[in-house]
């Protein structure tokens, strides 16, 4: 391919579109300009977002869906701080994105110089990897190389910090069409030996569980995962960020583990004698979960080394693309039986669990969850934020088919409505709600804009309490119910705010209004905000 005359902002807007880049997701200011300027030229889609780190979470949102680095944008100094928490959100729950900021002139850089931050150095410990562009020429093979590394072996963000006058000057462009980055070789087949290993253990099994994580949807393994299960007999718990790539449904899959989790997977967990863990770091909150650790061999499957015996000692560590491994674990795999020891966790699963008295003038969210789970279409996209509603969610949705996103490692309020919008950028035909309480909600309602300016239709349920619940159970149970800094008094009506940006709203204040709500909001065409009223002292476990 013959070499270009271009300005860099014009190359970068090339590298974009050769990378297949449909749709971005920014908020410009004077330092990012000239590639903005360019952008008007492409076909490339942008929308505008009402804050940058929204920008990077609806990013996080598309990336998801697609399984393809999203792109994000902000301009210098507060535009690329802003920013940061997007990021730190993607690198903890290995979400593949490149994020572009704008940057004073070179000659300016360490000047402190208006709108000046040092983006590279402040987001270092939340990148994959992050470049100052310095050399205009260096720019095609930078772009190459960074979408390359964000989306292969261990996915997560990358930063290219583009300096105002470099975006100004003039290259011969030229893309790579090849990546050769000699310190970068993830591995993606399992080690043969160790797969031997993994297989006679499995075969040498009595109590085996799955426990799958957020890689199964990295290496898009959900239908694989549930073949290697069916395939071995093997029951199946979830992370948090593995919700929703078993049915819930099947007869094999028995909830999300962790101090949040469900009484029977953490009673699978802790009674197994072969844990596999497929795709999951195995983080703090799941980790809490296990209690013993005599007599369980623990195979650790993971595209990164790193994470691999990181929390939990592993006795047969795979180092390798969870997809390649559960195909190599097929070939391998036999026809077991493990009929008592699921007959042991469906003893545990059935127990009935006490229910919560009703309360008048509220809703029980776990029941509304629930409800709410039985009336959703096959295709339906859960974005899930941070707080009580998210465990009333995770715990509570049982997801035959389609997809739950969260902010797991991180665990950022304001997630949910811009990834949201990002997951429905993705996929328009799929039905995307975003579930959140009346903190989180008002950290992100300012989205709202985006979604109408850009005809971007999600459905929003607010768990309200006036409350900052989570932390509100916290200071209950652990600081002796003395409640401080978690009112939310002074909220504004959500059903009038909804209104104000045209977009049509109910509020639910008893369950037995529940359905028709539920279907009301499931039929309309565009947006639509649910509020659902939840006691101020609900609780997330009972």
């Amino acid at each position: 391919m013959a070499s270009e005359r271009m300005t860099v902002a014009k190359a970068m807007v090339k590298a974009l579109t050769a990378e297949g880049v449909k749709t971005v997701f920014g908020y410009p200011g004077a330092a990012i300009c000239p590639f903005y300027d360019e952008l008007i030229n492409s076909d490339i889609r942008h929308i505008l977002v009402r804050h940058e780190a929204n920008g990077g979470h609806a990013a996080s949102g598309y990336a998801r869906m697609t399984r393809k680095p999203a792109v994000a944008i902000a301009t210098s100094g507060p535009g690329a701080t802003n920013i940061i928490t997007a990021i730190a959100t993607a690198y903890m729950d290995s979400i593949p994105m490149v994020v572009i900021t704008g940057q004073v002139s070179s000659e300016q850089i360490g000047r402190d110089v208006f709108q000046e931050a040092d983006i590279t150095g402040a987001a270092e410990p939340f990148v994959k990897h992050s470049y100052l562009v310095k050399n205009p020429a260096e720019v095609p093979v930078i772009f190459k190389n960074a979408f390359y590394i964000a989306g292969t072996g261990r996915p997560g963000p990358v930063l290219i910090d583009m300096p105002f006058d470099v975006q100004k000057a003039e290259i011969d462009f030229e893309y790579p069409e090849t990546v050769d980055i000699r310190s970068y070789k993830p591995s993606v087949q399992g080690n043969k030996l160790q797969i031997k290993r993994a297989i006679a253990a499995i075969r040498n099994s009595k109590k085996p569980l799955i426990c799958a994580g957020g890689g199964i949807f990295t290496a898009g393994a959900e239908k694989l995962l549930q073949q290697f299960m069916q395939l071995a007999d093997i029951p199946v718990v979830n992370t948090m960020m593995g919700l929703s790539s078993v049915p819930a449904d099947n007869p094999l899959y028995y909830g999300m583990i962790g101090m949040h989790g469900v009484k029977c997977a953490n009673y699978a967990i802790n009674h197994c004698d072969l844990l596999i863990l497929l795709g999951a770091r195995v983080g703090d909150r799941a980790v809490t979960a296990i209690n013993r650790l005599d007599g369980i061999t623990v195979i650790h499957i993971d595209v990164d080394p790193a994470e691999i015996g990181k929390n939990l000692a592993a006795t047969i560590p795979v180092v390798g693309d969870v997809r390649y491994i559960l195909q190599q674990l097929i070939e391998q795999a036999e026809n077991y039986d493990h009929y008592d020891w699921r007959q042991e966790l469906n003893t545990v699963k059935n127990q009935s669990e006490p229910k919560a008295a009703a309360k008048d003038g509220f809703v029980n969210p776990k029941e509304f969850i629930k409800r709410l789970a039985k009336k959703l279409p096959s295709d339906v996209i859960i974005s899930a934020d941070v707080g009580q509603n998210q465990i009333w969610t995770c715990n509570n949705i049982e997801l035959k088919s389609g997809r739950l996103i969260t902010s797991g490692g991180m665990g950022t309020m304001g997630y949910s409505v811009p990834a949201a919008l990002g997951a429905k950028a993705a996929s328009p035909m799929s039905e995307v709600i975003a579930i959140c309480g009346d903190g989180s909600f008002q950290m992100q309602f300012m989205e709202l804009a985006t979604m109408i300016q850009h005809d971007i239709p999600v459905k929003i349920i607010v768990m309200s309490n006036n409350r900052l619940g989570m932390v509100r159970e916290v200071q209950t149970n652990a600081y002796g119910n003395r409640l401080t800094a978690v009112f939310l008094d002074g909220s504004p009506d959500f059903i009038k705010l909804a209104e104000s940006y045209g977009i049509p709203a109910k509020r639910v204040t008893d369950i037995k209004d529940a359905d028709g709500a539920i279907d009301e909001m499931l039929g309309a065409k565009g947006c639509y905000l649910l509020e659902a009223r939840v006691a101020e002292d609900e609780k997330t476990i009972l």
